[in-house]
């Protein structure tokens, strides 16, 4: 893929929105504020045991450039964005790396993660169920790139209903450069807006717990979606 990175834009949303599944709590140590050099190292160096306890809790901090490791107020789910990675990939990853993905509502986070979410439940064959996932909301305020500066060939490739053979090609020029992460806009939901960053110190904390939801699955796809908040089932 030879399409050249559009220069970053300042990209500033008041909120942005973000699911994963409630049975994955954040991971705590990354909660206390103020880490110093001696602890991270401390960390790194945890990481490196061999106790499967923890290597579960931390996952592959490896994969996280040391300067770039964030502490404070739910910077637990961020750095498990990172740690914890999808072998299988996604979007703007192949399984080698981390990223973390948000949206500009609700609405938008929930057409675009059940999708995924779905795919995930038709190839392990699940039987109807329901699951609990949670709500994450942050602040964006970082230099991305727009793939909306893109000409229209590019972005057309870029952003296939399907095929990411594209979309991974891109994501690891911009990685390769350093950059933030990509704005974008929603495949699964026309209007929305997403947001992937590829550092986790980009993204802006603190990130908080915003509500929960349920999704039921009727054994081929998210059906509808159960908002604790507002006590209701949406149809999808």
């Amino acid at each position: 893929m030879d399409a050249a990175i559009p220069h970053p834009r300042r990209i500033v949303w008041p909120v942005s929105y973000r699911i994963i599944a409630s049975r994955y709590p954040p991971i705590e140590v990354f909660e206390r504020t103020g880490l110093d050099e001696k602890a991270v190292q401390a960390l790194i160096a945890l990481e490196q045991m061999t106790n499967p306890r923890l290597r579960q809790r931390l996952g592959r901090l490896s994969l996280v450039p040391e300067e770039q490791i964030v502490t404070g107020e739910g910077a637990g789910y961020v750095m498990a964005a990172f740690t914890h990675v999808n072998p299988r990939g996604s979007r703007f990853s192949d399984g080698s790396y981390g990223a973390w993905y948000a949206a500009d509502s609700v609405q938008s986070a929930i057409a675009e993660h059940s999708h995924h979410w779905a795919r995930f439940a038709a190839d392990s064959d699940d039987p109807p169920r329901s699951e609990d996932m949670r709500v994450l909301c942050a602040r964006v305020d970082a230099d991305l790139v727009d793939i909306g500066d893109l000409d229209e060939a590019e972005r057309k490739r870029i952003l296939d209903p399907s095929d990411y053979g594209a979309s991974r090609d891109f994501a690891r020029m911009v990685r390769e450069q350093d950059l933030a992460g990509l704005h974008y806009t929603s495949i699964r939901a026309p209007g929305g807006l997403c947001v992937c960053f590829f550092r986790p110190d980009c993204v802006s904390l603190p990130v908080r717990q915003e509500r929960h939801l349920k999704y039921h699955w009727d054994g081929r796809r998210v059906d509808r979606v159960f908002d604790y908040t507002q006590e209701r089932w949406r149809v999808l």
